[in-house]
């Protein structure tokens, strides 16, 4: 089995407030391809920092990143941004959907980015995959917090990513809307072999991984 994700000694320190904070000292990470890792720690630890340098939306003080088998630093800023909206979803806790847009409309835009074809087909396949047939041509003011997070999660596996990033993609929904989101995601891993990297605080969202790491203080803890 090949790794999806490689860290080398991925090291950030930022200044906040006239604070020197070091948010990761020394991470070194690899997740497998196909595997579905949970990724816990207290608020502060450093998992939405870490989340967001292996999506390349962050910097790394120090360190290497790689996804499948780029260094993903090592590309210029538009071909970052390409490699990320091809290999890379994001699903976040505040789903991020533009309100003035429907839920198809909102699934389309990543492939329409770089002009590719049947953007409609695709962004209408998978939420109707998704069970949000009824929902296409509604905005997201129309849909309960569980749609618009399935929606979320549409528009981040469209473009069929080898990786899912996911920063506590369940803190705002209740057990049930939790469960089913859990179970799409899962199935996402099992049937198209997405790997992904789940930040959460809650243990029975982590229980739907196949491992979970402790990252405390911006150490990974073994």
């Amino acid at each position: 089995m090949s790794s999806i994700i490689k860290t080398e000694n991925l090291v950030k320190r930022y200044t906040l407030e006239g604070t020197f904070i070091e948010a990761l000292k020394g991470i070194n990470l690899t997740v497998e391809r196909g595997e579905m890792v949970a990724l816990m720690g207290p608020s502060g630890s450093g998992k939405s920092t870490l989340l967001h340098i292996l999506g390349g939306i962050d910097l790394p003080t120090e360190g290497r990143v790689y996804i499948d088998g780029q260094d993903i630093f090592s590309l210029g800023e538009k071909k970052l941004a390409k490699f990320r909206n091809e290999k890379i979803g994001f699903v976040f806790q505040f789903h991020y959907l533009l309100p003035e847009f429907t839920a198809l409309e909102n699934v389309m835009i990543p492939v329409q980015i770089y002009n590719r074809d049947r953007a409609r087909e695709k962004a209408e396949e998978i939420l109707v995959r998704l069970g949000l047939q009824h929902r296409l041509n509604h905005k997201p003011s129309q849909m309960s917090g569980g749609e618009q997070q399935r929606v979320a999660i549409a528009r981040a596996v469209v473009n069929q990513p080898s990786l899912i990033l996911a920063d506590e993609p369940t803190g705002n929904l209740d057990s049930k809307n939790t469960a089913v989101v859990m179970e799409l995601l899962r199935e996402l891993n099992e049937k198209n072999n997405v790997s992904m990297v789940i930040a959460t605080h809650d243990r029975e969202v982590a229980e739907y991984c196949d491992r979970i790491i402790f990252l405390k203080d911006g150490v990974l803890q073994t």
